[in-house]
């Protein structure tokens, strides 16, 4: 019975829903006011119906109008910009390393970013904290 119902489900299509929408287009970088989003009823995966998890955000992509918003597509505002100097900490079982580094891109609270350590020129990965700070992990 379970398999049956199971198929019926699968063979029904997307499910139109209350998703928001760009108001209008959002150009990749700007930060997402409420003026900015609708809420319509649109067959939509994945869309997001609470315009409080998406005011504020910084469109990660070109959003445009009448085209509903996934949670991909927004992400905490940048606090570091690409090029910038950055401190570079590296701290793990008592070994306390910290130095300068060079953003290779984007990022906001929590992103994952390459970094280039200016003193020996590699590069790593490193999250970036509240503080703008780049930490390095294993």
């Amino acid at each position: 019975m379970i398999r049956v119902i199971l198929f019926f489900m699968a063979l029904a299509g997307p499910v139109a829903s209350d998703v928001l929408v760009a108001a209008r287009t959002i150009p990749a970088q700007s930060l997402i006011r409420a003026e900015d989003l609708l809420l319509r009823n649109v067959t939509a995966n994945g869309g997001v119906d609470d315009p409080l998890l998406l005011i504020g955000m910084e469109a990660r992509v070109a959003l445009y109008a009448g085209r509903p918003v996934r949670p991909a597509d927004v992400g905490f505002p940048a606090i570091v910009d690409r090029n910038e100097i950055v401190p570079l900490i590296y701290n793990s079982g008592g070994l306390y390393i910290a130095t300068e580094g060079r953003s290779l891109g984007r990022a906001g609270i929590g992103d994952i970013v390459r970094v280039m350590n200016l003193s020996s020129r590699s590069t790593v990965s490193a999250r970036i904290g509240e503080d703008g700070v780049a930490y390095v992990s294993r």
